[in-house]
């Protein structure tokens, strides 16, 4: 099943709402994703741009969209934003098909630190 990486921040009424009364907020999220027939691999808080991250295992896209849609849904989030994570063999295989798009799907162009080697008929 492929896996997904969630970022997330609470509002300061969730927070209060925390501080007031601490819970684990993993059980919450472990039967959201159960209930698609997913798994919570890891709930995790930080310090920085977001108050925590989630390691989630899901059926399909559509089913983590649905947990996704569902959790901001919610109101106790100020913001949630998820990642599609890959396998490096899903990663050798991309490549590999990226390697067989024809010229007209890559561009003639090189970039040497962001700066293109060619002048004519090319962009970034």
């Amino acid at each position: 099943m492929p896996l997904y990486l969630s970022r997330f921040s609470y509002t300061p009424e969730t927070w209060a709402r925390l501080i007031a009364h601490p819970e684990d907020r993993a059980k919450a999220a472990q039967s959201y994703i159960e209930s698609v027939g997913g798994r919570l691999h890891g709930f995790w808080y930080a310090f920085g741009t977001r108050d925590g991250y989630n390691l989630w295992e899901a059926p399909d896209n559509v089913s983590m969209a649905a947990v996704a849609l569902a959790i901001s849904g919610g109101g106790a989030l100020s913001s949630f934003e998820t990642t599609v994570l890959l396998t490096i063999d899903e990663t050798i295989e991309a490549l590999q098909k990226a390697g067989q798009i024809g010229p007209e799907g890559r561009s003639e162009c090189s970039l040497i630190d962001g700066v293109s080697t060619h002048s004519v008929g090319c962009s970034v």
